[in-house]
């Protein structure tokens, strides 16, 4: 706006220069806009429009072969809960992360060859937990990488190791026993019908080089030559150092794989590699990046797959993970290109990361060749954005890919088309990655028809862009259910499932839980804790193994079942699990009965810090092993009671914990059996009125300083029960507190502190309370949010785009 003789910036600031130029540029007709203007009237000056920047897209241009863009199943049980889900949502699901012309369309996906140990989000089981005994038919990979196949017969599978059991190498990984046993893998993807096309070593711990040439001999020699190895699955680029140190590494590796090339979680603006690892004449792959949001990774997602060939000609692209089908307790548990989180309501989310990937996939194939020439960045600056092409293997088709995250406005794009390629109709795909609404992404634009091999198109800042010669693109239309609680009373027998399959929704943290034939006389099926010694960790934690089951929301119950010890040491039942740290000895909130068999029992209570305190202990009848009993911990307010056999042996009084799952537990390295769960209700879960705890903090929503007054911010406290931490879920979807004042955000924008206020029955002060323990509010559909993912006192209460993490799930006592 113009203001006295200068012209005022977007900073405010009155700026002479900008003032004569824009003099200059509009001669007469812009010296009577400016006498308007200092009349008083308002003018606003169109921005100028940029000069088109030209872009050929040329068939003849060298450039390196694409591998494909995909994802990871592993690297933690972040798959698990996939299996479990009813169709046809689990089709539904799987449709829209592997079918081409559909949604994220993977090209390639790297699977963990399970080890019986945390590696992130969770276990996998092992194929071999002891040596000798070896079962392919255990844990859901195999499944997963079938129907992946069924559905992209093209799409190419990697296996890698995390962690493994202990017997192997006596807890050395870089042994023979290792190489042995990834053959002995490779020999079970084929009993499965599978093909493994590419094989890795330890994931993130280093290398050993000479046991990678002994791989090589020992792939080529029992009848897997055509499997390629990748090295290091590590930080950086050290691999192509040492293959120019050792040229006999180097010949026995294909792929040199780096993990976060871009940096590690960042916005993957610049994507290096290194000079001796572009000059090896080898296959370049980022060959694991993410770790981010669904949704909010997405225009990371879209920098990283094109500027990881721009900055280091890399020729694959593979997000960690593919799916956060886990519960909302796990660690990363809104991470991947879609979030499965409720097999039990078959609820589902499919992210703008799978669009973002599927610009990508649907307009290209493993087999095409970049064009160098035909890629970089717009007008040659990395803030407008940046482009790749790429063209089909018989060197008519081409697609050209083009991401303006950062961009601050709109570009006008010329193209010229040679090289051989074809003239024919241009198709344009286009994704609002800024945008929420759903309508927005992967969507069909105008075709293009060009003139003398030319053509223009504008494309406008946060979006992706496809533009392509190829047909068979498409949107999936699946459209998933709403939420739903797990129910009460819940139980399982465990005699419906195969030998070596996991009982549904049971997911392993640490050791193996699997289905067996029963021991101690019982013919039926039960569950098994597999594991017979400490595995080859991966996680600097030593946790030892459990499995956890159930809704987050589940609060007062009985939750029993029948165990076996099959060697001296103990079993635990666990009630009331919430958040865990896969990092810690001893990193899970919750509540344990422990019961050993010399009939030691304790009632323990965990955090995620690893401080375990026994609240009650003592001794009874000693189970011994090979033995059935029947174990019982109820959870009922504070109370926890613990029963053996039927007997009551002991109460406790503790608050710590106010809802959770249910789970199985052992020391470490010991057999036992399960059979028989049952998780009975008690009353009829959470009052109309208490505290609402977060989840992240166990600590209360709380008015600050007592006050009543309208505007008093609301804050993170150490729970004490008082009039300000206790709030009243009303048919009116409000959230009150002191009877007369409500739960109430100012705005609807994000950061917007929450306070409270006099009810007014606005809709900025109705909140829905989800079943995944969010709280949203109706007038802006954002979280109630932790801010910062604070945890101390004091910590503001704010509203945030929902992204599943502990600060943003609430429990209602």
């Amino acid at each position: 706006m113009a203001k006295g003789t200068g012209m005022t910036t977007r900073s405010g600031r009155s700026d002479h220069r900008l003032l004569r130029r824009w003099w200059r540029s509009r001669g007469c007709a812009g010296a009577a806009a400016l006498l308007l203007a200092l009349a008083g009237t308002l003018v606003v000056s169109p921005r100028p429009a940029r000069a088109a920047a030209a872009i050929t897209i040329d068939g003849a241009s060298g450039g390196r072969m694409f591998d494909g863009v995909g994802a990871i199943s592993g690297g933690g049980g972040n798959s698990r809960l996939l299996i479990d889900y009813p169709e046809p949502q689990r089709s539904d699901i799987l449709d829209y992360l592997f079918k081409p012309g559909y949604g994220a369309a993977m090209q390639i996906m790297k699977v963990e060859i399970g080890g019986d140990t945390n590696s992130t989000s969770g276990a996998e089981p092992s194929h071999q937990h002891t040596r000798g005994t070896v079962n392919c038919d255990r844990g859901y990979e195999w499944w997963l990488m079938g129907q992946a196949k069924a559905r992209n017969p093209n799409i190419r599978l990697v296996g890698l190791s995390w962690g493994a059991p202990g017997w192997i190498g006596n807890g050395n990984f870089w042994s023979n026993d290792s190489i042995d046993y990834l053959i002995t893998w490779l020999g079970c993807a084929a009993s499965h019908g599978l093909t493994i096309d590419y094989l890795g070593g330890w994931n993130e711990r280093g290398r050993d080089l000479n046991w990678y040439k002994n791989l090589r001999a020992a792939l080529n020699a029992r009848g897997y030559a055509g499997v390629r190895i990748v090295a290091s699955d590590d930080f950086g680029w050290g691999s192509a150092d040492d293959a120019l140190r050792d040229p006999a590494f180097g010949a026995a590796v294909s792929v040199y794989g780096s993990h976060y090339v871009c940096g590690y979680r960042s916005a993957q603006t610049t994507c290096p590699s290194s000079a001796n690892a572009v000059n090896s004449g080898k296959t370049l792959w980022a060959s694991e990046n993410g770790s981010d949001d669904y949704n909010g990774g997405a225009p990371a997602l879209a920098r990283g797959i094109n500027r990881g060939y721009l900055d280091g000609r890399m020729t694959a692209y593979l997000n960690w993970p593919v799916i956060a089908a886990v519960t909302p307790n796990v660690p990363w548990a809104t991470t991947g290109v879609a979030v499965a989180p409720q097999p039990w309501s078959g609820y589902y989310s499919i992210g703008r990361s799978a669009w973002v990937m599927g610009h990508t996939t649907q307009f290209t194939a493993p087999g095409w060749r970049y064009l160098d020439s035909s890629s970089g960045y717009l007008g040659g600056n990395r803030d407008n954005g940046s482009y790749v092409s790429l063209k089909s293997p018989d060197g008519r088709d081409y697609s050209t890919i083009i991401e303006t995250m950062d961009a601050g406005s709109a570009q006008d794009l010329r193209f010229g088309v040679t090289g051989g390629l074809s003239a024919g109709t241009v198709h344009v795909w286009s994704t609002d990655v800024r945008s929420s609404n759903p309508a927005e992404h992967f969507v069909r634009r105008a075709d293009i028809s060009p003139s003398n091999g030319s053509f223009s198109l504008t494309v406008q800042p946060g979006h992706v862009y496809s533009i392509t010669t190829t047909t068979g693109a498409g949107r999936g239309a699946a459209t998933s259910p709403a939420q739903g609680v797990l129910g009460l009373p819940y139980g399982d027998d465990f005699d419906g499932y195969r030998t070596g399959r996991q009982a549904r929704y049971l997911s392993d943290h640490q050791g193996s839980f699997e289905v067996t034939p029963c021991a101690g006389g019982r013919t039926a099926q039960c569950v098994r804790q597999m594991s017979e010694q400490a595995p080859i960790f991966w996680t600097s934690g030593h946790a030892e193994p459990y499995t956890l089951l159930g809704d987050l929301n589940w609060r007062n119950y009985t939750v029993s079942s029948d165990v076996l010890l099959e060697r001296s040491g103990y079993v635990q039942l666990v009630g009331r699990a919430g958040n865990y740290n896969h990092d810690g000895p001893q990193n899970l909130n919750a509540y344990y009965l422990r019961v050993a068999d010399d009939g030691s029992w304790s009632i323990r209570s965990n955090d995620t810090g690893g401080t375990q305190r026994v609240l009650a202990g003592g001794t009874t009848t000693a189970l011994g092993t090979g033995r059935w009993h029947r174990l019982s911990l109820t959870l009922d307010g504070a109370t926890l009671t613990a029963a053996i056999d039927g007997t009551t042996v002991g109460r406790a009084s503790d608050s710590a914990w106010v809802a959770g799952q249910v789970g199985y537990a052992t020391g470490q390295g010991v057999p036992a059996q399960f059979d028989n769960l049952s998780v009975t209700p008690l009353g009829s879960g959470p009052s109309a009125t208490g505290e609402i705890r977060g989840a992240g903090s166990n600590r209360c929503l709380d008015v600050d300083g007592q006050s009543q007054a309208d505007g008093t911010v609301v804050q993170l406290w150490d729970c004490h029960g008082g009039a300000n931490q206790r709030w009243t879920a009303t048919s009116g979807s409000q959230l009150t507190v002191y009877g007369t004042k409500c739960l109430d955000a100012p705005n609807a924008s994000a950061g917007t502190r929450v306070r409270i206020w006099s009810c007014t029955g606005g809709a900025n002060q109705q909140w829905r309370i989800n079943a995944d323990g969010t709280v949203t509010g109706v007038a802006s559909g954002l979280c109630l949010d932790a801010t910062g993912q604070g945890t101390a006192n004091g910590t503001a209460v704010v509203l945030w785009p929902c992204n599943g993490g502990s600060n943003q799930r609430w429990i209602r006592a």
